[in-house]
């Protein structure tokens, strides 16, 4: 592509593709959706990982109840024969006036349409020391070492050995579940929680039957704390108010002894530079319309945790799977829509529930009052996950494995 040449020649820009930046749920599952249009555009997905990786069940993955294969498929084996080219390479800018995107090789792609959907990273908040001393959750590198610290864990047996896992969301509580049952014994499991409550935005059910998972596996919780430090070897936390009334002071800070830290406590955002500078959140997030385009440029769309959505109450739409997952087919056919110069559909989220895994065969879920915890919850959880694997080639083999290992 002769990045060149004007992008007012009609000519040019119709020989232009789709652009997908980003190759999780959103970005993935829409390159798939729009592909399924017998006159699709070129479609371009722009990745720099090797792998897709089913977030979902990372945990187990780490539990090794999943094979790595079934939860992390390749790109290209996943697009082969599907019409959807891919790039593995990341992109550093967007020049939205041009319609070209910048990548770090030097390549320069215009673009006819481009999908920003590069998700989130850690968040952490500015704590000294907590991205140099902190494991993450979020790919298959982090699954790898965080095993491998658990099987050192395991061989030296020490007295008091302890792990900490940092912020009492769905990602931390499933985490803090896994690892306790993974642990066998050989180190203490934290959860510590900055706000009043584990899962703040979860429903009470799930609730209750992670506080049940996690006193079960003597799990740690430490809610009202704060982590102010993270240090190789130990945590400095602060609980905000040590007593009520007038006159309450800070607590003092508390030093706790650490053998690693699992860093779950937010998602922060920084898409590739965008000029013109685009519209966000307070968080990061570039701020969509009720079609997903990018607000103030009708030929830039996002989808996925970087796009900030309201609901009708006016709050943000949570970022996760669910919400992506929902999004591809609509924003696949905004793009079709967008080129033929037809008028957009406004994205309108369903709440179809919410699913935990907590510990080896074991999960909770919730929907449409229906609620259901236990090994049942985690074979239909596994199940619910299976209909959302990407490609039909793929499902089939994923399919074909588990009923290889299925034990009535």
């Amino acid at each position: 592509m002769d990045s060149d040449r004007s992008l007012d020649d009609s000519t040019n820009a119709a020989a232009s593709p789709v652009v997908i930046v980003g190759g999780g749920f959103a970005g993935l599952y829409t390159a798939l959706a729009l592909a399924e249009s017998r006159r699709h555009p070129p479609i371009l997905l722009i990745e720099p990982q090797e792998r897709f990786l089913f977030l979902p069940l990372l945990y187990e993955l780490l539990s090794g109840e999943l094979r790595r294969w079934e939860i992390a498929p390749r790109y290209d084996a996943l697009l082969a024969g599907k019409g959807v080219g891919w790039l593995q390479d990341k992109v550093d800018r967007i020049d939205a006036s041009q319609r070209l995107v910048h990548t770090a090789s030097g390549r320069s792609i215009s673009y006819r349409r481009l999908v920003i959907a590069s998700g989130g990273c850690p968040e952490f908040f500015g704590v000294p020391g907590a991205d140099t001393h902190s494991l993450g959750f979020r790919s298959l590198d982090d699954v790898e070492r965080l095993q491998n610290l658990l099987e050192k864990l395991r061989h030296s047996a020490r007295p008091l050995q302890r792990l900490a896992v940092v912020g009492a969301g769905p990602t931390g509580v499933e985490l803090a579940c896994k690892l306790a049952d993974l642990a066998q014994g050989c180190a203490v499991i934290e959860l510590i929680e900055q706000g009043p409550t584990l899962l703040p935005q979860a429903r009470s059910f799930s609730r209750e039957q992670a506080e049940k998972a996690l006193r079960q596996r003597d799990v740690r919780l430490r809610t009202h704390t704060a982590v102010t430090r993270v240090d190789a070897d130990r945590l400095h936390l602060s609980c905000p108010i040590a007593n009520d009334g007038p006159q309450a002071k800070p607590a003092p800070e508390e030093l706790l002894p650490i053998d690693g830290v699992i860093w779950t406590a937010g998602l922060g955002f920084r898409p590739p530079l965008i000029q013109p500078e685009p519209r966000r959140d307070r968080r990061g997030r570039l701020c969509c319309e009720a079609d997903l385009s990018l607000v103030g440029q009708a030929s830039i769309f996002v989808a996925g945790d970087l796009a900030h959505l309201e609901d009708p109450e006016g709050q943000p739409l949570p970022g996760n799977a669910q919400v992506a997952f929902q999004q591809a087919p609509l924003l696949a056919a905004n793009l079709l829509h967008s080129m033929a110069d037809e008028p957009l559909e406004a994205f309108q989220w369903k709440d179809l529930g919410e699913m935990f895994s907590l510990g080896r065969g074991d999960a909770c879920l919730t929907a449409s009052g229906f609620t259901l915890a236990g090994p049942a919850a985690f074979r239909l959880r596994q199940l619910a996950y299976l209909s959302r694997m990407p490609g039909l080639s793929h499902t089939l083999r994923v399919a074909a494995g588990w009923l290889a290992d299925w034990k009535p």
